[in-house]
């Protein structure tokens, strides 16, 4: 099937608003759950890359990449960024970060591994782990929601600073 033969999908905003709403209302409690346990909000947009590249989210990538960019994080780590333990790019917490969202995304193969959260507890403290899992959380949720109704990515532009 071609992409021009595709059937037209729901909008779930549309459709569910009250539901679109409650997952809107999740993603800004994480985000100020994160920020209230001080996490870098480096680590969250990294963490929102490495999922949706986990995912193959191509909705969330090209937004999530663009936030990045537009928070003057480098194309170097962004482009490293599915190799990141096989380079010398990221800083300790940002690899027990990747490795706990990996964990998260991935929970039916292993579930999260004593090693991978010993490691991130070794890092960050009790808030920031509960921020880390909720972030994960939430974006694989979008990059399902974005997946499932073939949301079309390129349009998004970032907020200006």
């Amino acid at each position: 099937m071609s992409n021009r033969d595709q059937i037209s999908r729901v909008a779930l905003k549309k459709i569910t608003p009250d539901v679109s709403s409650a997952m809107g209302s999740l993603h800004a409690a994480a985000v100020a759950a994160a920020q209230d346990a001080k996490v870098e909000p480096e680590i969250l947009e990294l963490l929102r890359i490495r999922a949706s590249q986990l995912n193959g989210c191509a909705f969330c990538l090209d937004m999530h990449t663009k936030d990045a960019r537009a928070a003057d994080e480098t194309e170097q780590r962004i482009y490293a960024l599915n190799a990141w333990r096989e380079t010398p790019f990221f800083t300790e917490r940002e690899r027990a970060a990747l490795a706990l969202t990996e964990a998260v995304t991935f929970v039916a193969d292993g579930h999260v591994p004593d090693d991978v959260y010993a490691e991130a507890a070794e890092v960050f403290d009790e808030a920031q782990i509960a921020a880390l899992i909720w972030a994960a959380t939430v974006i694989n949720a979008y990059n399902r929601i974005a997946i499932a109704t073939r949301m079309v990515p390129g349009a998004y532009q970032p907020a200006k600073k």
